[in-house]
């Protein structure tokens, strides 16, 4: 983390940032607004006059479509198109920006800088350089207003003022994410403290997984092809912009293969919290791969916990989606997006 917002947070009770699971003291408990450090989020940057050149060679989405105003998601992948890394990609000055988990951020910079050779491209860390919040609930919109920032009106599209970068995200609720230097950001988090409260990261987490947006950590990577997480649905590929690692198996499961797998939200009562790379059972399965594969899990109380998960089409129809053998039964719905004919 930024050791001056880690000074910062600290001295105003916050728990250190990233790993704060309480509110702030003081708050009111009856805010429409929530607050979140992300530091738990990496950040890649990729400068150099190749760089959208180089990053359309290996990502899954097509990134000339970025700009100081829309962001995007996109995957990197291995050769047999399983995914190795899902970022939030957007322009930050001269920087193109891969937000992706902090945990996943050291192995994909070295992986990515295996295929610069010539390249005018500099990749670089830097997670611990803007600093980032959230800020969440029916209250957003009015509270963000009100510092004076220009907010986006759609999701995944960026508004820029003096310094700060606003970045509306899907949401069941208004969801934004505010980027920029410390002495942006500071003031910011002080004025939004007194009518708010403060979240943590697996509350942040939830807001994604009630939106059907998938995650790739260290226990999930090289699981899911793209089209099983749902990012043909979420604007996460593009099927006409050129090759990519992995590009072949991704287009030949569009155009020659059938999907059998697919992302769906759950919900499940557990006496142990479900974990991303998670098995899951059904007993009419007979793939060797088993039924599917937990995405991403968070509790919503009671020993209930919200999923994404990746299931066999076809078990899934059936109803009798299970965590491990003898685990407790998955209840599916379809993300929010709902899932097209081809899907």
């Amino acid at each position: 983390m930024n050791p001056d917002w880690r000074a910062f947070l600290t001295a105003r009770g916050a728990g250190g940032g990233a790993d704060a699971h309480e509110p702030a003291p003081g708050a009111p408990a009856d805010a429409d607004c929530t607050r979140y450090d992300l530091s738990h989020l990496g950040l890649i940057a990729v400068r150099g006059d190749d760089a959208v050149t180089f990053l359309q060679g290996q990502l899954t989405n097509d990134v000339r479509a970025v700009s100081d105003t829309h962001s995007q998601l996109s995957s990197h992948c291995s050769p047999k198109g399983r995914m190795l890394a899902l970022f939030r990609v957007l322009r930050l000055g001269d920087a193109i920006m891969l937000q992706l988990p902090r945990e996943r951020v050291a192995d994909t910079l070295k992986r990515l800088r295996l295929f610069v050779m010539r390249a005018k491209v500099r990749l670089e860390d830097e997670s611990d350089g803007p600093i980032r919040i959230g800020i969440t609930g029916s209250g957003a919109v009015g509270a963000l207003a009100a510092l004076g920032l220009a907010l986006p009106e759609l999701d995944n599209a960026l508004a820029v003022t003096d310094e700060v970068t606003v970045l509306r995200l899907p949401a069941p609720v208004p969801r934004f994410e505010l980027i920029g230097p410390f002495e942006r950001l500071a003031p910011l988090w002080d004025a939004l403290t007194p009518n708010s409260v403060m979240g943590d990261t697996d509350a942040w987490a939830l807001l994604d997984i009630r939106a059907g947006i998938p995650t790739v950590y260290n226990t999930t990577v090289e699981t899911f092809v793209p089209q099983m997480v749902n990012m043909q649905l979420i604007d996460g590929v593009s099927f006409d912009k050129g090759c990519y690692v992995g590009q072949e198996v991704v287009a030949r499961m569009r155009y020659l293969g059938t999907l059998k797998r697919r992302m769906y939200l759950a919900e499940v009562e557990s006496p142990t919290p479900p974990q991303p790379g998670d098995e899951l059972h059904s007993a009419g399965s007979t793939s060797e791969q088993g039924a599917g594969r937990v995405v991403d899990a968070r509790p919503i109380g009671g020993g209930r916990y919200a999923l994404l998960a990746v299931v066999e089409i076809a078990a899934a129809e059936v109803g009798d989606v299970r965590l491990g053998a003898t685990g407790s039964l998955l209840h599916l719905t379809a993300p929010p997006y709902g899932f097209s004919a081809e899907s």
